[in-house]
């Protein structure tokens, strides 16, 4: 199959680590960027469509089931009958630390929806194209990718609003994988353990050695390995970090 005639989305892109993911994919596939504001995706939509790729935007929310059922049929109209190569959810979550005693409902619920139902709702709706372009002679295997975090297995004091959901989706994406990869979707879930280099992130770690933070593009390049995995070699699981992190 030539390249672009299949499409991969990418769910959570602002200036970071989903530009990155974005960007990458785009080098062989049309790219759909999601995010809950324009503001978020239109740079780098422009920035692919520049650079000779093929890349459209849409706004959703993916805490309502409608909103993305609505982004699945507009990406129908925009590329009909192309297969779907990859979903990739990278929606960060609420990291709010705070004490517990102070923690709020609404805080709780937030941080745990926009984790883990969100990732749930986006799943639903990307598995059966995902399952169709199974079958279909598309370059690689379709993946179905989810980008987590330390949270994922080590609570700690104030996050608990961020842990829980990311535990959540940590389960979930090994749900998922077991039941869906012998369906022919690579289901993999990837725990980025440190800082990444963004422009929310740059006055983190101040005279720390250089390379402390995680480069969002190694994060992408990581992801487009694993979406080239032959079926004889899945991955669930990777975890990446920096050299100087501590775990």
């Amino acid at each position: 199959m030539a390249a672009r005639q299949a499409i991969a989305l990418v769910a959570g892109v602002g200036p970071g680590t989903g530009a990155a993911i974005a960007k990458k994919f785009a080098s062989l596939y049309s790219v759909v960027l999601l995010a809950r504001s324009p503001n978020s995706y239109e740079t780098t939509v422009k920035e692919i469509n520049e650079a000779g790729g093929t890349a459209v935007g849409f706004s959703a929310d993916v805490q309502d089931e409608a909103s993305v059922k609505n982004v699945f049929e507009q990406v129908a109209k925009e590329f009909p009958d192309r297969p779907v190569a990859a979903a990739i959810y990278n929606v960060g979550g609420v990291f709010s630390r705070k004490p517990f005693l102070e923690q709020s409902v609404e805080g709780f619920k937030l941080g745990y929806e926009t984790s883990v139902l969100g990732a749930f709702i986006f799943a639903q709706a990307a598995l059966p194209h995902l399952l169709s372009a199974a079958k279909s002679p598309i370059p690689h295997p379709p993946s179905l990718f989810f980008t987590g975090a330390t949270a994922a297995i080590k609570g700690s004091p104030y996050l608990q609003s961020f842990s829980p959901g990311k535990f959540a989706l940590r389960s979930l994406t090994q749900s998922l994988a077991k039941e869906f990869g012998p369906g022919g979707v690579h289901v993999s879930h990837l725990i980025v353990d440190g800082v990444i280099d963004t422009p929310k992130t740059a006055e983190w770690l101040k005279g720390a050695p250089e390379g402390s933070k995680i480069d969002p593009a190694a994060i992408a390049e990581t992801y487009w390995a694993l979406h080239q995995q032959p079926r004889t070699t899945w991955t669930w699981e990777l975890d990446v970090r920096p050299y100087v992190e501590k775990w």
